[in-house]
């Protein structure tokens, strides 16, 4: 059997423009009400196929047990849904902070799905991949299908939307935050009222975490107050990145110049397709 070549794809980051926690479900997952838009701003992850073997990972994060990487999780788990005994070597290029709220390692195990199931010539659709990609973590689905989308549930239940796409800067501030430790804050509040999308695009754009993150991060309320001196600041889901957007590429630009001298910033575009499917497209 021929095995095809390596693959070298994109894992965009993602925002949250907004971010609601409207319920708690009896397994203690939170109930919520998100915006997901995509940024240019990616890791990128190489597929070396195998006809038959393991799966392994070429690039192990420091403190994450090769098994326990999503990537690595998500390559098995197709293997199981597909009944494969295809294996292969994965390479990650981290461009993308952990515990900063971009998304970089749901959006990692998401490229490796979609990248698998055509090298592997597995077969499954969008859904049965987004499926998969749920069990893996609730911002998996959104990355594997690739459009930019109001969430809903635990973030699986995504209604695409057309957004503007402007430029961004983005702080990412020197702190990682523990996600687990923000929802199982005491303080934070789980039964805001829903809204509605045309609420959303009215202007309704806070993020329910805000709050408890800069208590408990002094680093992000820190780059919260040096945004507000060029922009609006908000939090990317439970953070610790901070971002403002802006009409041109020239503005975002000169905000990050001005910040450089004592922030990690960057400029990136706003995008409602994701950069994994433009390049299937």
């Amino acid at each position: 059997m021929t095995v095809p070549t390596s693959l070298r794809l994109p894992a965009p980051a993602k925002l949250n423009l907004m971010l609601r926690i409207v319920g708690r479900r009896e397994d203690g997952y939170h109930l919520l009400q998100t915006v997901f838009q995509f940024i240019e701003r990616c890791d990128w992850i190489t597929l070396h196929p195998r006809s038959v073997g393991e799966v392994r990972l070429l690039t192990p994060l420091p403190g994450v047990p090769e098994a326990s990487d999503l990537t690595v999780r998500a390559a098995e788990a197709l293997k199981s849904a597909a009944g494969l005994r295809s294996g292969v070597l994965i390479e990650i290029e981290k461009k993308l902070p952990m515990g900063g709220g971009l998304g970089g390692g749901s959006s990692d195990a998401a490229t490796a799905l979609v990248g698998l199931n055509r090298l592997w010539n597995a077969g499954l659709t969008v859904s049965e991949l987004m499926a998969i990609g749920l069990k893996l973590g609730a911002d998996v689905p959104v990355f594997v299908n690739g459009v930019a989308a109001w969430a809903e549930g635990v973030g699986e239940h995504l209604t695409p939307l057309e957004l503007p796409e402007p430029w961004y800067v983005v702080i990412v501030p020197n702190c990682h935050v523990a996600t687990g430790q923000i929802f199982g804050a005491r303080e934070l509040t789980r039964d805001n009222p829903p809204i509605t999308i045309a609420e959303f695009f009215s202007g309704n754009r806070a993020n329910d975490c805000l709050s408890v993150v800069t208590r408990l991060y002094p680093e992000v309320q820190a780059a919260m107050e040096a945004l507000t001196r060029f922009g609006t600041p908000r939090l990317t889901g439970t953070g610790a990145c901070v971002f403002a957007e802006f009409d041109t590429e020239e503005e975002a630009r000169d905000v990050v110049n001005a910040l450089s001298g004592h922030w990690n910033a960057f400029a990136a575009r706003g995008l409602n397709q994701s950069p994994l499917v433009a390049s299937f497209s």
